[in-house]
């Protein structure tokens, strides 16, 4: 198995790094990680160069990024909520990545690949933003030597302890080989069992614009709140009369109260988990607005903005 496995990194070792790392990078749930560090691990043990690892891994990864930009770029809104359809890793989906990209901006590429389901939707939102190009390189750039580089690093460190335990998987024969796939069918069924935990938290009425307009003319309009960060709030405005979830505590009085929640996420992700905890504390008619501030929007919908002396502020 080792003579094998060093026969074939010897001669297809860069291009099968390069392709475990695009697909990885693209959003198919093979882990990159492990093949990188086994690489590189042999590598010293054939006593070559580390560098050309690297090299194909970064431009792997950089080549995928940059197609997430380029679909964020163009597709924007749709292509995020395509990513949250389809990842195995959902909560990736939620406001607290958009958040950190509206906190840190394309900075905040360069440890992408080390927060779990960052990554896709960083490199899209960064397209969707409209991120300049050789912006997003160079710290998308910066951080794909980084992820690949600390790979690297430690199948270089520890090459006698995964050397070693590839001889023991060896001599295990074709019962190494089944507790490797038995490992990795795991890893998929679990992040797989997370995703339908977490779609199954998401299934809830949710309440059309049509019919929120039509509460909100009527005496008694509902409470309605927004779930996205201050940054997000100061840069596009809101709906009319919505406050942001960090005041409901202070507003909220009476659980019978109308409330409709709303966000600017896929499947209005963060807005039907905030409505999920309002239930749990007893409020009884929560909704999240279907399409969110997306919908409002495209029904050319007015917005509220914040005074221009506190946006400066």
């Amino acid at each position: 198995m080792i003579e094998a496995l060093n026969a074939l990194l010897s001669t297809y070792g860069l291009w099968l790094v390069f392709l475990v790392v695009l697909l990885d990078q693209g959003g198919i749930p093979i882990p990159a990680w492990p093949p990188l560090v086994v690489a590189s691990a042999q590598a010293m043990e054939r006593q070559e160069p580390v560098w050309p690892i690297l090299l194909a891994a970064t431009l792997a990864a950089l080549l995928a990024d940059t197609l997430w930009y380029l679909a964020g770029r163009r597709h924007g809104a749709h292509m995020l909520r395509l990513i949250c359809r389809v990842s195995l890793s959902p909560d990736s989906c939620v406001s607290s990545t958009r958040a950190i990209y509206a906190k840190w901006g394309a900075p905040s590429l360069v440890l992408a690949k080390f927060i779990p389901g960052f990554a896709a939707v960083g490199t899209t939102l960064a397209g969707h933003q409209r991120t300049p190009l050789r912006r997003f390189v160079a710290y998308d750039g910066t951080g794909a030597v980084l992820w690949a580089g600390v790979a690297i690093a430690t199948g270089v460190v520890f090459h006698d302890a995964v050397n070693e335990a590839l001889l023991t998987l060896e001599s295990l024969g074709r019962v190494g080989i089944g507790v490797v796939l038995v490992a990795l069918v795991v890893f998929i069924i679990r992040k797989y069992w997370k995703r339908r935990l977490f779609l199954r938290e998401l299934r809830m009425e949710r309440i059309s614009v049509a019919e929120l307009q039509a509460l909100m003319d009527k005496p008694g309009r509902p409470l309605l709140i927004d779930v996205r960060s201050a940054a997000e709030r100061d840069a596009t405005g809101w709906i009319p009369g919505a406050v942001h979830a960090a005041r409901v505590a202070d507003l909220v009085a009476d659980a019978s109260a109308e409330v409709v929640v709303y966000c600017d996420c896929p499947n209005e992700a963060s807005a039907a988990r905030v409505a999920s905890q309002l239930k749990q504390l007893g409020f009884a008619r929560v909704r999240p607005l279907a399409g969110g501030l997306e919908a409002w929007l495209a029904h050319g919908l007015p917005m509220e903005a914040a005074p221009e002396h506190s946006r400066r502020a």
